[in-house]
């Protein structure tokens, strides 16, 4: 009994001497340093900043997943008017954190500063050796700094956080955090009296972007570039009967993360922020006013003979063949140039243009994104030449941004309704318009239908799929006409009778110019297999096994 007292005895003692010992250190060898230290706290800026909220991606059942959060890191930075010898401290830090003495001297010498940062996300060894040297006005904390969990994934949609131009503090660059800034950022502490005013810290914004579906996505566009030595590419995945953007991404890209990295160009989103000729996946709205205006019908035909003059100039057919009579279904069937400026032709030029501009066309989709641009229907003006309507028909001399496209599309699958896309899932969905008739839509989307059922790449068993290509010559803006370089795009949906998904690809001057068949085709029926299998998305059509 008496030798377990003295043992507890003992423990107790060593536990006192310890704690002694550490208050010795901090208050008589250390108590100047950690002194300023609980001082600085006062004059560290950085200390009074608002918490940023986060931003979630979702999954098919509503879970949230951490796309964008703020994450401790060390910051290294200084109280020049705390440190006692300026020379000294600016020759000791130098070569722990990589910086000329000058540049340090410099800053330590403002002695009437209170503030100046000298590393952000600092290395946690390089964080261990600056605070091991306990320099009086020097200071190691840990701080909140924006981390993207996914690196490159969504990154022009995300944006990246970056120093203001006007305060200490960061705000929102490019993409959604820029556009949510004020929802985002909170609001900053402040210091009242020698009280400190805590921060608020900033609202959550949970995104309609389905995480399976974007990596996916991404996945596909990036085989996709890299297998045609593509400039770069576009893949957006929407939900036709709200508008809800489950995918969008594009290429190249860049790391949020390490955004100083990358040239300034990686942080603009082609998909709302630049436009393109998109070629013959306009030749489904073509048909599609020629339908709702009563001018045509699916079943209405015409002969084709190869080409169409118009004075000098002379459209001819893709694939440069001769189709003979054909039906308006047909002419989508073979992607048919002529038949397309057939439809325009016989719809009017006034109604066609009108109905590209119901269809959203030359304006603005709503999408909540900063720097959206609208597509360009400027040729169209009412006296142009009728070759300028014919080109058009078959989306060449016409300019439409990525989203823009999409969002038509969708409205076809929707039954003729536009919606305005969206990536805030607290948002409402949203009809703009109706642009064409239930029935035209379905006579539209069975059309585009027959077209994957005939050309059978992007045929899914099981499933009726509604898809068009469009393969595009880019514009030669220096000396006028097209160049040989192309943008190959693909837009369809699935199931045709009762549509869950549109999805886009644009392939940006793939090498050697391939026809859309060969690039964007096969893309598309891999994402829209894995988007049927990932919802679990029954099939609406009967197979029979041998």
């Amino acid at each position: 009994m008496g030798h377990r007292f003295l043992l507890v005895l003992a423990v107790l003692l060593l536990a006192y001497l310890s704690l002694f010992l550490k208050l010795y250190d901090l208050q008589l060898q250390n108590g100047e340093y950690y002194l300023a230290k609980a001082e600085s706290r006062y004059l560290n800026p950085e200390l009074l900043l608002a918490n940023r909220g986060t931003i979630y991606f979702t999954d098919k059942n509503g879970n949230s997943v951490l796309a964008a959060l703020n994450k401790n890191f060390p910051i290294i930075y200084a109280i020049p008017m705390a440190i006692d010898d300026s020379s000294e401290a600016a020759n000791l830090l130098s070569p722990i954190l990589g910086q000329p003495v000058e540049s340090l001297l410099a800053k330590f010498s403002k002695k009437d500063d209170t503030y100046e940062p000298l590393v952000k996300k600092a290395d946690l060894l390089v964080a261990e050796k600056v605070n091991d040297l306990k320099i009086k006005g020097v200071y190691v904390e840990a701080l909140p700094h924006r981390f993207y969990s996914f690196g490159n994934l969504a990154s022009q949609v995300l944006g990246f956080v970056g120093p203001s131009s006007e305060t200490l503090h960061e705000e929102g660059r490019y993409g959604l955090e820029a556009f949510y800034e004020n929802i985002l950022a909170g609001k900053p502490g402040s210091l009242d009296n020698n009280k400190i005013v805590p921060p608020a810290t900033g609202e959550d914004l949970r995104l309609t972007i389905d995480l399976n579906i974007q990596t996916e996505a991404e996945r596909i566009l990036s085989n996709l570039v890299k297998n045609y030595k593509a400039t770069g590419g576009t893949v957006i995945v929407e939900e036709p009967r709200t508008g809800k953007i489950l995918a969008f991404g594009n290429l190249p890209n860049f790391d949020p993360n390490n955004y100083s990295e990358f040239e300034l160009g990686r942080f603009l989103n082609p998909g709302v922020q630049s436009i393109y000729e998109p070629g013959s996946v306009l030749k489904v709205i073509t048909m599609a006013a020629g339908i709702d205006s009563g001018k045509i019908t699916p079943d209405t035909t015409y002969v084709d003979t190869g080409s169409l003059t118009f004075g000098d100039r002379e459209i001819r057919n893709y694939d440069l063949k001769v189709y003979g009579r054909s039906s308006m279904t047909e002419v989508i069937e073979h992607s048919i140039n002529t038949g397309a400026a057939f439809a325009e032709k016989q719809t009017g030029h006034l109604v066609f243009k009108n109905y590209l501009e119901k269809f959203g066309f030359g304006e603005k989709t709503g999408i909540d994104l900063p720097g959206e641009v609208r597509g360009d229907l400027r040729r169209l003006y009412p006296n142009a030449p009728p070759i300028v309507f014919a080109t058009a028909s078959f989306g060449q001399g016409v300019a439409v941004t990525p989203t823009e496209l999409i969002n038509a599309i969708s409205s076809i699958a929707n039954k003729g309704k536009l919606m305005r896309p969206y990536l805030n899932a607290n948002l409402e969905p949203q009809v703009l318009r109706t642009v064409i008739r239930g029935e035209t839509a379905r006579e539209v989307a069975q059309m585009m239908v027959s077209a994957i059922d005939k050309n059978e790449i992007a045929k899914i068993s099981g499933y009726s799929i509604a898809g068009k290509t469009g393969t595009a010559q880019v514009p030669d803006f220096k000396n006028g006409g097209y160049t040989d370089r192309v943008v190959n795009t693909y837009v369809g949906f699935g199931p045709a009778t009762n549509p869950r998904f549109v999805i886009l690809i644009k392939l940006d001057e793939p090498a050697h110019a391939p026809a859309a068949a060969i690039t964007v085709v096969p893309a598309f029926r891999d994402l829209a297999q894995f988007i049927l299998n990932y919802l679990n998305i029954p099939p609406d059509r009967l197979t029979t096994s041998n």
